[in-house]
């Protein structure tokens, strides 16, 4: 049964976006991580730069809040 399981885990530098720390990054599935820092789920995009945003967040939505001033 386990011999079919196959686990890759990632160990990556970056800036947590949530405790703002400079950090490790542990992934075991691709493009999710989690922050040893503060424990936050992270999820990883890559458009030019590579970013980690919490795992739910809606960055267009949010961009409209702080353009609306609310």
């Amino acid at each position: 049964m386990f011999n079919k399981i196959d686990l890759r885990t990632e160990v990556v530098t970056g800036r947590c976006p949530t405790c703002d720390q400079p950090t490790l990054m542990i992934s075991i599935v691709t493009d999710r991580y989690r922050c040893v820092n503060c424990g936050e789920n992270l999820e990883q995009k890559v458009n030019g730069v590579i970013s980690y945003l919490p795992i739910g967040s809606n960055t267009f939505s949010s961009k409209l809040d702080l353009k609306n001033g609310s």
